[in-house]
């Protein structure tokens, strides 16, 4: 049995695809119903690591009051923030090699929180074992997009879907 970590992306995005708009609000997710319904803290407490970008790191501080992510070992990858702060180790190495070091630590589950830059060289290595994505009943337009094209294609199998009233959960697994 493999004893490696477990790569997820679980995130919410719009019909049309995108994580948040060009400017990074989320006004189109906030307030649909069954944003607070959708099962996050069960996911949530099966997540020892977190992985995010600069970009996510820097949206959380300015939306949330406290950091969200407190009791979980963080990586914010990131190539002009370096060191650390009470709550996340900023990491200036190749995002595939790092997160390929990371997942042979055994018994871990890693949330990959946030954007298309993070999970695009992952995609690349084909190092996402998981997809838990949330619909939101919204088509934004434009936006900044969760896949940005790429080379290497990443077939996956549909383990389930529920709805979580207007949000509709694809949950999927790296074939």
């Amino acid at each position: 049995m493999d004893n490696n970590s477990r790569l997820i992306f679980y995130g919410a995005i719009s019909v049309d695809g995108f994580l948040a708009r060009e400017n990074h609000a989320l006004d189109w997710l906030i307030g649909t119903e069954g944003e607070h319904d959708t099962g996050y803290e069960e996911f949530y407490d099966s997540i020892d690591t977190i992985l995010m970008g600069r970009k996510t790191y820097d949206q959380i501080q300015v939306l949330m009051e406290e950091f969200p992510y407190q009791d979980k070992k963080c990586y914010v990858f990131s190539r002009s923030t370096y060191g650390s702060t009470e709550h996340v180790e900023f990491i200036d190495e190749d995002i595939a090699a790092f997160t390929k070091a990371l997942k042979k630590e055994a018994g871990r589950r890693i949330w990959i929180v946030g954007g298309g830059e993070v999970l695009y060289p992952l995609l690349q290595e084909r190092m996402v074992d998981e997809f838990i994505i949330q619909v939101a009943p919204t088509i934004i337009g434009r936006g900044i997009p969760l896949f940005i094209p790429g080379e290497t294609e990443n077939q996956l199998k549909l383990l389930d879907v529920k709805q979580y009233k207007q949000f509709a959960e694809l949950h999927y697994e790296l074939a």
